[in-house]
């Protein structure tokens, strides 16, 4: 699937790079990371964090994101982790 749509790919590839990254990501880029997933995933199921005021935070990511449709979410998240993320562990 990846080769006949390689937006998926690109935005497979950036998801592996998050999750296998070790060090601390700031908080507003993790939740705009968060965002896009979801949307991108179209996973509208609440935040599941046990913490009320990180779901909060997590609704109000998605609320700010919520006109985003999923192919440009992905962009936004390759795009994300391509100029912000791999900037910050240079």
């Amino acid at each position: 699937m990846k080769k006949n749509n390689p937006l998926l790919g690109s935005f497979e590839e950036a998801v592996v790079y998050v999750n296998s990254y070790t060090d601390p990501i700031p908080a507003d880029l993790l939740l705009k990371l968060y965002a896009y997933y979801k949307i991108a995933n179209q996973n509208f199921e609440h935040p599941g964090s046990k913490s009320e005021l990180i779901n909060a935070f997590k609704a109000n990511a998605l609320i700010q994101a919520q006109k985003i449709k999923p192919k440009k979410a992905m962009k936004l998240y390759i795009e994300l982790v391509d100029n912000q993320l791999k900037n910050i562990s240079d």
